[in-house]
């Protein structure tokens, strides 16, 4: 859908995005797609008590400031990614997470930012490998901020393949924190 005019996309990954992102959305005058993640059911958290608590559609949030790698999380892969981030910390390694929360239209500047600061981009992503929002992501900032990138890109996502129905098969199939630590590292 990223590809239809006029439209935009929001996913958020809490409450309080889900309230600010709906809010803004309703009061958009164009339409707007809500792309929920069904890993972040069951996740509780605040949600913003005042009225008119509105966020902007199109406008990231850097989850984490860091130093040596920029890594985007798009909805169900924030999770996974902060767990990574929070690990790596450690060990001395500074990761920037950021998440969209815009599909469409994407903040490509807040990734721009980061790249100029890190020189490193892994964008994690619950969704299949092919034709994916990372893809997107990637295209663009090859063509952007090439100049700026230490390394290649890396996208980290699901397998071309079916979800699995067994929820034991399914835990692994998703992008974890054990896999994107090891992106991160082979970064490095």
């Amino acid at each position: 859908f990223m590809n239809v005019p006029g439209l935009k996309i929001i996913s958020p990954t809490s409450a309080a995005d889900i309230k600010g992102l709906m809010k803004s959305a309703i009061r958009d005058g164009d339409p707007v797609l809500v792309f929920e993640d069904t890993r972040l059911w069951p996740l509780k958290g605040d949600v913003a008590t005042d009225p008119d608590h509105l966020i902007p559609i199109g406008k990231a949030d850097v989850k984490r400031e860091g130093e040596h790698v920029t890594v985007v999380a798009i909805a169900g892969a924030i999770r996974p990614t902060m767990e990574a981030a929070n690990y790596l910390i450690e060990e001395g390694i500074s990761v920037e997470v950021i998440d969209p929360r815009t599909l469409k239209p994407l903040d490509y500047e807040a990734i721009k930012m980061s790249i100029e600061k890190t020189g490193r981009l892994i964008i994690v992503e619950n969704g299949h490998r092919i034709c994916n929002v990372g893809s997107e992501i990637a295209a663009v900032m090859a063509e952007e901020s090439f100049d700026l990138l230490k390394r290649p890109i890396l996208r980290l996502s699901a397998p071309d393949i079916h979800v699995p129905f067994s929820p034991a098969l399914e835990k692994d199939f998703f992008p974890t924190r054990d896999s994107i630590v090891g992106a991160i590292r082979q970064l490095l």
